[in-house]
């Protein structure tokens, strides 16, 4: 019988938080373009900090920005800020919270053209979660070509160690380790993507 305290990815295995967050979330194949544009601006905001850091903050980073609701995140002003600046429960960092409004804008650019987020996304990877083996990178030459095109649409703190930290986080790579009781169900977790979608993808 598996036991998830012995069978668990050994980073997961110091903190609670860390460990429901590994058991239920981290490496499942996220298909929803809402969810995975949020995930994008919390590994924005965990760049020069420990991840636990912005999980620990995630309840109150979600009320500031309005359940990561890109319509209304793309409202806030100079007053919004002003009053996250001032806000304990967040990671206080002006050019953090001004990539996360501008990141919206560019998630409702790309909306409005007829891009699918998660679309265009998972196009990078044919669709399909990539099962990796072996050690566990910090990037990858994907994790690079992916930055660049975010970097390339105006997304800010997307360099390709947080560009490939956010690939694991919505399972487009599944690194969990060999003996993770976690590893097999994430591999079978495929579905989601539309292939028609290549044919109309704007990279």
């Amino acid at each position: 019988m598996i036991n998830p305290e012995n069978n668990r990815c050994a980073w997961a295995k110091s903190d609670p938080l860390m460990s429901a967050y590994h058991d239920e979330e981290w490496g499942v194949p996220d298909f929803d373009s809402r969810s995975i544009w949020e995930c994008l601006a919390l590994e924005g905001f965990q760049a020069g900090l420990a991840w636990i850091v912005v999980l620990r903050k995630r309840p109150a980073f979600r009320a500031a920005f309005k359940q990561f609701d890109p319509e209304k995140v793309a409202r806030l002003g100079a007053e919004d800020i002003s009053k996250m600046l001032e806000n304990p429960g967040i990671i206080r960092s002006r050019s953090k919270i001004e990539a996360t409004i501008a990141g919206s804008r560019i998630y409702l650019d790309m909306q409005q053209a007829g891009i699918d987020f998660s679309d265009w996304v998972w196009h990078f990877a044919d669709g399909k979660p990539i099962q990796n083996s072996g050690p566990v990178p910090v990037s990858s030459p994907l994790a690079e070509t992916i930055s660049k095109e975010l970097k390339r649409r105006g997304f800010k703190f997307v360099g390709p160690v947080i560009t490939y930290a956010w690939m694991q986080a919505i399972g487009m790579v599944n690194d969990h380790e060999q003996a993770c009781f976690r590893r097999e169900y994430c591999a079978q977790q495929k579905e989601g993507f539309h292939l028609s979608a290549q044919q109309r993808l704007k990279t």
